[in-house]
């Protein structure tokens, strides 16, 4: 397995494991969400890089945008929930609650 591979599959291991693990905050779930999708990124954009193929595809900025949408609705969901429960502890949270 090449170094750069070994990298990428680290970083997603370590972002997942945070987000199973750490689930104090409503921050840091968000941001291992946000370094999952990061990871995603950088090994779709040096896929076609590694295959030598001739043209680059579009899979990366469409996945980026969906990364930028996934960003906004995190940070609103955030900023709604910190507003209503006082803190961004998860929880305090009832989801079954509407």
């Amino acid at each position: 397995m090449p170094h750069l591979h070994l990298c990428f599959y680290a970083a997603f291991t370590l972002s997942a494991l945070g987000l199973a693990f750490h689930r104090t905050h409503l921050i840091s779930a968000l941001l291992c969400l946000e370094s999952m999708m990061l990871s995603m990124y950088i090994a779709l954009t040096m896929w076609p890089i590694q295959m030598q193929a001739p043209s680059s595809t579009i899979l990366p900025i469409l996945m980026l945008t969906f990364s930028a949408c996934e960003a906004g609705a995190g940070l609103a969901l955030l900023v709604a929930s910190t507003r209503t429960h006082g803190s961004d502890h998860l929880h305090n949270f009832n989801l079954l609650q509407c």
